[in-house]
């Protein structure tokens, strides 16, 4: 039995791919939107190799209001939204900051918009840790806790804290309609998810990141170093105040990620809270050098590097503290750092051209028998 049915915007892209496939896989119906700016519809192919089952694909921007609504007005059943479609680059959104707003701000509005006229009435968002900005400027807030004060240090963290400030006011104002109309309201609600840095890929190998052009995330730009596609790894400061002076992150693999997803809807549908933010993350903090390091072994060889200058923006210390996840959603990290690096490995060695090339042979083959 179909659980619900559930809207995927940037359902293409990295992390909503995955989170399709956990919801698919969890007896959700999927329809998933993407314009395919950074993205391919290949990874629909790879999502129906996995699961068998195909879910609708409509090519759509976030801004456009009147091609979201022909998608609800095609899927009258979807009654929930999970929105990933924005641009993501930190070091980009600080050259073109007019455009990181249009997309990411006035995106998120049109779908609020398209939502509210087709009477969809939960969201969860794809939010980040950004929002956080260099939490070390207060005592006792690392790892970063939901109640860290807001404060981003960039465009792209300022535009996904606008959406989350947008969607908090529009859930409560049709709350306080409803309240006002005799009526409850409780079916109008909205989970933030403030999360660190995604990693990994399908143990398959079927499916993983497959950034277009240059990527900006530092595990992808590894990969292509390892395969060649990049003489070597730029490397933003080595001069911050961590042991071995380069940035820490908290690296979360890609399919406890989508899961946190699929239980925050779940969460949402079941317990109806109105508005919470929730950080997925592992609480684990990986310097850039130790992430060098893990992604070097899992390939086997050293790979290469240099250290440049720090990037506009970027701060210290980005590390989860997930108990609010952990107690409340009941959801927590399981898999390791290890983990994402050997699954984005075997992704990427496999599959240079990532969604430009057919899937190994073997591998297809092996997934096929296992579904039998």
């Amino acid at each position: 039995m179909t659980v619900g049915s559930v809207l995927v915007t940037g359902g293409t892209g990295y992390i909503g791919s995955f989170t399709a496939l956990a919801l698919i896989e969890a007896d959700y119906k999927v329809v998933i939107v993407d314009n395919l700016y950074n993205s391919s519809e290949e990874v629909i192919n790879r999502i129906e190799l996995i699961t068998g089952k195909r879910p609708p694909f409509y090519k759509v921007d976030i801004t456009d209001e009147a091609g979201l609504d022909k998608v609800f007005s095609e899927h009258p059943d979807i009654d929930n939204v999970i929105h990933f479609a924005a641009l993501k680059a930190v070091g980009e959104s600080g050259e073109i900051p007019l455009e990181y707003y249009r997309v990411n701000v006035y995106g998120s509005i049109c779908l609020l918009r398209s939502m509210e006229k087709h009477n969809v009435t939960n969201i969860v968002f794809s939010s980040s840790a950004t929002v956080y900005g260099d939490a070390t400027r207060f005592e006792n807030m690392i790892p970063i806790p939901e109640h860290c004060p807001i404060g981003p240090t960039n465009t792209y963290g300022h535009t996904k804290s606008a959406v989350e400030t947008i969607i908090t006011d529009q859930i409560q104002a049709k709350r306080n309609l409803a309240t006002k109309a005799g009526k409850s309201g409780e079916e109008w609600n909205a989970a933030l998810l403030r999360y660190f840095n995604p990693a990994g890929s399908h143990p398959s190998g079927i499916m993983g990141e497959d950034p277009q052009g240059v990527p900006y995330n530092l595990l992808p730009l590894l990969a292509q170093v390892a395969i060649g596609k990049r003489e070597k790894l730029l490397v933003f400061g080595d001069d911050y105040a961590s042991k071995d002076g380069t940035a820490i992150r908290d690296y979360i693999h890609v399919l406890d990620l989508a899961k946190g997803h699929l239980v925050a809807l779940n969460y949402l549908r079941d317990h109806h809270p109105g508005v919470r933010a929730w950080n997925l993350g592992t609480g684990r903090g990986s310097t850039v050098f130790e992430m060098i390091k893990a992604f070097s072994k899992a390939v086997g060889r050293d790979l290469p590097y240099q250290v440049v200058e720090r990037r506009q923006g970027d701060v210290l210390d980005l590390t989860a503290n997930p108990s609010l996840a952990n107690k409340e959603l009941g959801w927590k990290a399981e898999r390791t750092l290890e983990d994402a690096c050997e699954d984005l490995w075997h992704w990427t060695e496999n599959n240079p051209q990532g969604y430009r090339q057919d899937p190994p042979k073997e591998f297809v083959e092996r997934l096929l028998d296992g579904r039998k």
